[in-house]
This record gives structure tokens, C-alpha cells and sequence, in this order.
């Protein structure tokens, strides 16, 4: 069996975030499995295509397809927040031309059971079509000794305080940061935030009153908002009145490790998620760990986190004081998460992977 995996998401943006995460490990994955299964990752004479990425509202999905095809689809999150993710008159075009396209797809991988169901209800396509396959944490996320090296030459490098909370990911309005970082003001302990994205929501709400398309003209015209605009403003908000949050940016992999086992409790605050990779990279680094409770968040993580309504800052507050204030009950965290995110690797990944390339195979 012949399969070319479309890397695109390894060039770009992408390749800092969960999609270029995904690929990449993937690929490798398949490539140690295909050294003992009947599979060839190739970049031409393919039996099968697979797209590890799909865009709502842009063209990333050809219409007419000469071989079999797979897909991922990761979320569907703008359409569950249509307001706060608008497609505008090309974006509606495009989603469109992607639904249609879904049509003729063999089958569609995607990360939860929580995907599933939104895939299905918001795409309209078929549940046997569809199958869930978990992500995992690459597998240098791991605990590092006290006293190791890189520990104490990161905390000084990145001028981290001893004690804080711990955020990975982008700021996008589904992530519900603003919450987090009030949450932390509120509790008085450092917020730390790691992601590319981070660092640009200080220019983010001058980029949105840009001119582009006829939906920025129409809304200019009739004097509203773009619809974004409103939760990068509560952010910066936020941010302006909380002084103890360190935004690093993009950080290399390596840092990364050492920020998560460095950190005394992670937090992953979000409205909504299709996954959620960065919990169970804490999980693995042995750090306590909070989730919102969200339908993704909640079926990844069972009873190995505590969780609060990403709604309320109150209720985010008294459970990171009931964490911060207990060294048991970061132990017992620490033990369960660490319990818990052995159910999860790429190995696993890829062989579920590789038997939805074999069901497609086989199929006339």
C-alpha cells in the first residue's frame, strides 16, 4: 500500500502549531511502523492521498479526486462560534466548495469523539465515515530531575519566577486566555503564556479594522465592530491590568519541556476545543493539571485533572488556589496525570491511522 501524506502544514505558520504538530509526528510515526507493516509513505504513484489538515473557508480540499482520499479534520470550532469567526463572502464560497468536496472523500480521521459529533451534525456527513483517533504528547515531553541543567539555565534565560501558572497554546477567541489571566490576578500568582500568537495581540486589533473584503466595507459603512475585535480587546484589557504575566512567544521544543516541568500548574481555559495537546504534554511532564469543562477537554483527560466553567472566573480562581495551596494535592495531580497519559502515543496513533488506510484499501 502506496500513501503520500500532503505535508504542507511542515512549511509556514502551521508547522508552529497543533496541525504542524500532528503532521509531523504522525509521519514519523507511520515511517517507524512502516518498517514492519505493508505500507510505503511515497510523494508520487499513490494508492491513497491523505490530507492532514482541512480549512472551513478556504480551498484547501480538491473537488475532483483521481485517487482514494482521507482527510483530517481536526475541529470545526468557527462554526460552533460563527460571530467570533467570521468566513465572510469568500469564505462562504470556499466552505461551499469544501463541503462538497467532502462528499467524495473516503474517509475523515479526526481527533475526538466530541469531533465527531460536530462533524457530522455541522457537515452532514456520515457517522461510519468517520473515525476518531487520539493525538498524543511527542515523546520528549517528559518529567525532568530536579536539579537538572536545563532547568535552572531556562528559568534563567526566560527570567521565569519560581512559582506559576502555565498556558501553551494560541489566543484565539475560543481559548478564553482573558479568563485565565484575570483568574491569576485575582490568585496573585504569574502567568506564563508560550505561543507565537502571544506575542502579536498587541498589533491583532489594529490588523482587524484593515479594509480587505466587502464584509470589513459593509461593516465600516454601517459604523460596527469587526466581530473579533471585542475579545482581543478584553484581552489586552486584561493584560494591561495584570503586570505578572510573561508572554515568551514561540519557544524550541526543548524549552518547552523544561517551562512545563518548571511550572507548578497548568491550565487550559478554553470555550471549546476539538482536542487539546497541551494538557497532556503537562500530564506527561508530571504537572498538575486544570481543564475547562468542555466536551473534548473532559473526555481526554477523565479524572486525572480538575476542571472549572471556563465562564467563570470565580470558579477558575478558587481552583487554582485549591492547587496552588496544596503540595498533596499537586502530588496526587502529578500521579494521575502521569497515570493517564500512558494510554496516549504516536505508535497507538499510527496504527489506528494505518488501519483507516487499510479500510480504504480494500474498498472497490
Amino acid at each position: 500500500m502506496k500513501v503520500f501524506i500532503d505535508d504542507l502544514p511542515l512549511r509556514g505558520d502551521d508547522k508552529f502549531r497543533g496541525v504542524g504538530e500532528y503532521t509531523r509526528n504522525l509521519i514519523d510515526a507511520l515511517k517507524a511502523l512502516s518498517k514492519r507493516k505493508d505500507l510505503v509513505l511515497v510523494n508520487k504513484d499513490y494508492d491513497i492521498v491523505h490530507y492532514p489538515y482541512f480549512h472551513l473557508f478556504f480551498n484547501t480540499l480538491p473537488l475532483y479526486k483521481n485517487t482514494k482520499t482521507i482527510v483530517t479534520i481536526h475541529d470545526v470550532i468557527p462554526l460552533l462560534y460563527p460571530k467570533n469567526y467570521p468566513p465572510g463572502i469568500r469564505g462562504k464560497v470556499s466552505f461551499w466548495k469544501q463541503k462538497i468536496s467532502l462528499k467524495t472523500v473516503n474517509a475523515i480521521i479526526t481527533d475526538t469523539q466530541t469531533s465527531k459529533k460536530d462533524i457530522v451534525r455541522l457537515l452532514d456527513v456520515p457517522q461510519a465515515k468517520i473515525f476518531p483517533i487520539y493525538l498524543a504528547p511527542a515523546a520528549c515531553f517528559k518529567r525532568l530531575p530536579d536539579n537538572s541543567k536545563i532547568l535552572k539555565d531556562v528559568q534563567k534565560r526566560y527570567s521565569l519566577p519560581e512559582k506559576f501558572v502555565l498556558y501553551v497554546g494560541d489566543v484565539n477567541y475560543n481559548k478564553n486566555v482573558a479568563t485565565l489571566v484575570k483568574a491569576c490576578q485575582a490568585v496573585g500568582v504569574p502567568l506564563v503564556i508560550v505561543g507565537k500568537h502571544a506575542l502579536e495581540i498587541d498589533e491583532l486589533g489594529y490588523a482587524l479594522d484593515v479594509l480587505r473584503g466587502p464584509s470589513d466595507w459593509l461593516r465600516f459603512l454601517l459604523g460596527k465592530p469587526h466581530p473579533e475585535l471585542a475579545h482581543y480587546q478584553d484581552l489586552l484589557g486584561a493584560l494591561e491590568k495584570n503586570k505578572q504575566v510573561f508572554r515568551l512567544g514561540f519557544v524550541p521544543i526543548g524549552d518547552l519541556v523544561a517551562i512545563y516541568n518548571l511550572a507548578t500548574v497548568y491550565c487550559q481555559p478554553s470555550f471549546y476545543e476539538g482536542f487539546g495537546l497541551p494538557p497532556l504534554e503537562a500530564m506527561a511532564c508530571g504537572l498538575p493539571t486544570i481543564v475547562s469543562k468542555t466536551q473534548a477537554l473532559i473526555e481526554i483527560s477523565a479524572d486525572s485533572t480538575l476542571s472549572f466553567d471556563p465562564k467563570d472566573v470565580s470558579g477558575l480562581v478558587e481552583v487554582l488556589r485549591k492547587v496552588l495551596n496544596n503540595k498533596n494535592l499537586q502530588t496526587k495531580l502529578s500521579s494521575e496525570g502521569l497515570r493517564h497519559v500512558k494510554n496516549f502515543s504516536w505508535n497507538l496513533t499510527a496504527k489506528k491511522t494505518f488501519e483507516v488506510y487499510k479500510k480504504v484499501y480494500v474498498q472497490n
